[in-house]
């Protein structure tokens, strides 16, 4: 009786435990500041970006005129991901377009 209390008492515990998962946040990409944003402005040169935002996520690879700085967030406990994703078009060295929040769907 008592090597069946404790096997149940254990079993008891394992299931208790397995409901204690801890979930790291994912987080990736660029964080930027609101203001960092906004001070790029048309006009000014890739090093006055660069200075400013941070190397890009994703740039010069496969688009020489166009710089993206993408963040993604997903709490571990969360079920929304927080999506940001900022592009810089140059003309030549200096910035032609800043489009921002620009959103980030899934194909479906």
């Amino acid at each position: 009786m008592r090597s069946r209390l404790t096997r149940l008492l254990i079993s008891l515990l394992l299931c208790g435990l397995t409901a204690c998962v801890y979930r790291v946040d994912v987080q990736q990409g660029n964080l930027l500041d609101q203001t960092d944003i906004d001070a790029v402005q048309v006009g000014m040169t890739r090093s006055q970006v660069r200075f400013l935002l941070g190397t890009p996520v994703a740039g010069t690879g496969f688009h020489k005129d166009r710089w993206d700085y993408m963040y993604y967030l997903k709490p571990g406990k969360g079920t929304k991901a927080l999506q940001h994703w900022v592009i810089i078009w140059f003309d030549g060295d200096t910035v032609r377009k800043i489009d921002q929040d620009v959103p980030i769907d899934k194909p479906s």
